[in-house]
């Protein structure tokens, strides 16, 4: 199955093609992708995932044409921080 393992940092993306057996999970494509040994700051069992945008499990299988995504944490509270005045 081909997939991809998406990744965003605060300044660009990563979007990795992957091509996985029938019955893969979650974590076993984002393995597969090389993702995390391209970048060692991930760590999938403390970072949220997801499909599509909706959030998932590492367990989850995936689907021919799924994206896969790996969230970053949430840095601030969005309830805290002062809204940016608008540019005119």
């Amino acid at each position: 199955m081909k997939l991809s393992v998406v990744y965003a940092e605060t300044d660009r993306q990563h979007w990795l093609p992957v091509q996985v057996p029938e019955g893969a999970s979650v974590a076993e494509a984002i393995r597969a992708s090389g993702i995390l040994a391209r970048y060692p700051q991930i760590d999938i069992s403390a970072q949220k995932v997801g499909i599509f945008g909706k959030l998932t499990r590492l367990d989850a299988p995936v689907s021919e044409g799924d994206r896969i995504e790996i969230y970053r944490p949430i840095i601030a509270d969005p309830k805290t921080v002062q809204r940016r005045p608008k540019e005119e």
